[in-house]
This record gives structure tokens, sequence and C-alpha cells, in this order.
């Protein structure tokens, strides 16, 4: 009988074994629920295009925009769980989306976490015209006159929104928010003065930034980033517990096969050790990070406790 276990265990261990080896059969889809020339969609296609040429077959990118990145995901949700559809997502739709709206199209349950790709730092912003110089003065500034200035957001719920809102209640004073409909508007409301100040993605800031047109005062991370290692931290500030830092994340259906999920993790942190991609995913202010589907987790979990408190004290709610 001992003899039948360990023959079965043999069989089922060179089944997985060969599954993992012989994947992909064909072209895999790889989802993203953001448009064309998004951060997340960047990283799918710098990484896609090497997995293609690793692997043997297309991993085609589809851009499936939409109800705050929970269509695209709730298309990876419900695919086939064989590995030929994979999707990369960001904390709204995998986490804090579960906190500010009052049902969802999926659970994130139903998603397996393969691996945090690339992250990219939020950068506080201020116009010239508030002739602030660092996160300090800004502070200073908006506890001397609550409620005086306002601030960019890429839209109710979005981290960018959540940080502000967790910054003014670091500095014990109140700003107005003003949303727009993703990080361009926010911007441009900046650059005619109609806002003040945001936290925004750095692919979005940086050039502006450069040019003169913004003033960079800090990124809302826990550590400097090595893309952007210049800029002081909010922490440095005297500000505590302000991490805005956006992360991509690539995921897979719930049910597909453990060996797939470990190969495809192996393959895109080889992919993103290649100095060629690093050095793309540089050129956009990101920072390669390439953990585990353990850590992966982990940092979801950590963005659901990290926000409620900041959603719950603000009512945040959306349909």
């Amino acid at each position: 009988m001992r003899m039948l276990r360990i023959g079965a265990a043999l069989v089922a261990l060179f089944a997985t074994s060969t599954l993992a080896q012989e994947w992909p059969t064909g072209p895999v889809r790889v989802i993203v629920p953001y448009g064309p020339g998004s951060t997340p969609d960047t990283v799918a296609r710098v990484v896609g295009e090497r997995l293609s040429v690793r692997l043997g077959k297309p991993f085609v990118v589809e851009n499936k925009p939409g109800a705050a990145g929970m269509l695209g995901t709730d298309l990876v949700a419900k695919a086939p769980p064989d590995g030929h559809t994979i999707g990369i997502s960001i904390a709204g739709p995998l986490a804090v989306n579960t906190l500010l709206y009052r049902k969802m199209p999926y659970d994130p349950a139903d998603l397996a976490p393969v691996t945090i790709a690339a992250t990219q730092a939020s950068v506080l912003v201020a116009i010239p015209a508030l002739n602030v110089a660092n996160a300090a003065d800004l502070v200073a500034l908006l506890k001397s006159n609550p409620g005086k200035y306002n601030y960019s957001s890429m839209g109710a719920g979005s981290i960018s929104h959540l940080a502000m809102e967790a910054l003014a209640a670091r500095a014990g004073t109140q700003m107005v928010h003003v949303p727009y409909a993703g990080s361009g508007p926010a911007v441009a409301a900046l650059l005619a003065g109609d806002t003040h100040v945001a936290a925004l993605p750095a692919a979005a800031v940086m050039g502006h930034i450069k040019a003169g047109k913004l003033r960079a005062l800090a990124v809302a991370t826990e550590r400097r980033s090595t893309a952007l290692p210049e800029l002081p931290t909010l922490r440095e500030a005297g500000i505590e517990n302000v991490f805005a830092d956006a992360w991509m994340g690539f995921v897979v259906p719930a049910r597909t096969p453990e060996p797939i999920v470990t190969r495809l993790r192996e393959e895109i942190a080889r992919a993103l050790a290649e100095p060629e991609v690093r050095d793309r995913l540089r050129g956009q202010y990101m920072d390669v990070v390439a953990n585990t589907p353990g850590e992966f987790r982990a940092a979801m979990k950590a963005d659901v406790e990290r926000w409620r408190p900041v959603i719950e004290k603000n009512a945040i709610k959306l349909d």
C-alpha cells in the first residue's frame, strides 16, 4: 500500500513538472485594465516582449480599461486557469477597491498573485506660486491656512486622493479635494494654477519638474526611490506613514496550477533582471521588485490595512 502511495505521488510530481515545462502551448493574453501608455501598460509591454523571446510564444497585450480597472481584472479572474491568460494590475482593483465599492464583479480571491514587477513613486508636487521649498514648508502653510488650498487627484478613491487625505490628517489640517479623470488632467490643472498641490506618479510630473513648471517636495515612499534618489521621503520631513508608491503586479486566475504560477514568476523575474529591461523601466522612474507570490499577497493586505482608516474617516464610497 505504501509503495502504491509513493508511486502515485511520483506520477503526480512528474505530471505537474511536465505541465510547467510544456507551458505555454500557445499565445498568452496579457490583459491590462488601463489604457495604452499607462504605467501598467508600459510594464506589461516591456516584460511581455521579453517573455515572448524567452518562451517562444507571443505574449499579446490587450488593453481593457474601464470601471476603475475592474473591467479588465474581471476578465482575468474569469478566464480559464491554464496560464494562457494573465493580467497586470495595481492596488485599486486588487485590494483597495474592496473598501471603496459596495459591489465588485469579482472577488480578489478569484485571482492568484504571481509577482509585483515594479513600483513607481508618487511625488508630492506644488505649483511654484505657492512658494514652498519642501514638504515641511508645505505642512506649515497648510496648518496655518486650513481649507484654503486644494489638491488634484487622479479620481475619487485613487491612491493620489487617499495619500493627500492621509497627509492632511498627519499635518492636522484640511485641504479641498479636486478629482480628475487620470493623471493627465490632474497635472493640467496644476499647470493652469487651478489646483495647488498633488501626489502623482513620477512619470506624470517629472518632465514638468525638470522644466521648472512644478516643484518636487518629496516622494511618498517608505525609503528613497532608486529611480529618484535626490528626492527626500515624507518621513524625512517628519510626516510618518504616508506611503503612496504604486506597484504593478502580475496575476492569474486563482485555480491556475501552481507549477505554472511558479514558472511564470521565475520567467518574469529573469526578464526583470536583464539590464536592458531595468534601464527601460528606470527611464520611466520605476524600481524593479520581482518578489514572491507570498510577498505580493502581503503587500495587498498591507494596502487594505493602510487605507481602511483613511477611507472610513473620510466616508469615501463609490458605486
